[in-house]
C-alpha cells in the first residue's frame, strides 16, 4: 500500500505540475491577447503614442522659444528703423536753406 501511495503521490504531483504550466501558459496567452485588443482599441481611436506625443511637445516648446526670440529681434529692428527715419527728419530741419547767389550778369 505504501507503494501505490506513493505512486498516487507522484501522479498528483506531476498532475499539478502540469496544471501549472498549463496554467502559465494560458495566462500569457491571455495577456499576450488582451494587449492585441488594448492595442487594436487605442488604434482605432487614434490615440497618439506616448513618445510621439512627448516628441511633439518638445517641437512645440522649441518652436515658441525661437518665436520669443524671433520677436524680440523684430522689435529691436523695428525701434532701430524708427530711430533712423527719425534722424532724416531732424536733420532737414536743422540744415538752413542754401541761399541763391545773385546773378552776375
Amino acid at each position: 500500500m505504501t507503494h501505490t501511495n506513493n505512486r498516487l503521490l507522484d501522479e498528483f504531483a506531476k498532475l499539478m505540475t502540469d496544471a501549472a504550466g498549463v496554467a502559465q501558459g494560458v495566462q500569457r496567452e491571455v495577456e499576450t491577447v488582451v494587449r492585441t485588443q488594448a492595442e487594436r482599441f487605442l488604434a482605432e481611436l487614434d490615440i497618439v503614442q506616448r513618445e510621439e506625443f512627448e516628441a511633439v511637445k518638445e517641437l512645440a516648446s522649441k518652436a515658441r522659444s525661437e518665436n520669443a526670440d524671433l520677436k524680440a529681434r523684430i522689435d529691436e529692428l523695428e525701434a532701430l528703423v524708427a530711430k533712423l527715419s527719425e534722424a532724416p527728419a531732424k536733420r532737414s530741419r536743422s540744415k538752413p536753406a542754401a541761399k541763391s547767389k545773385p546773378d552776375a550778369t
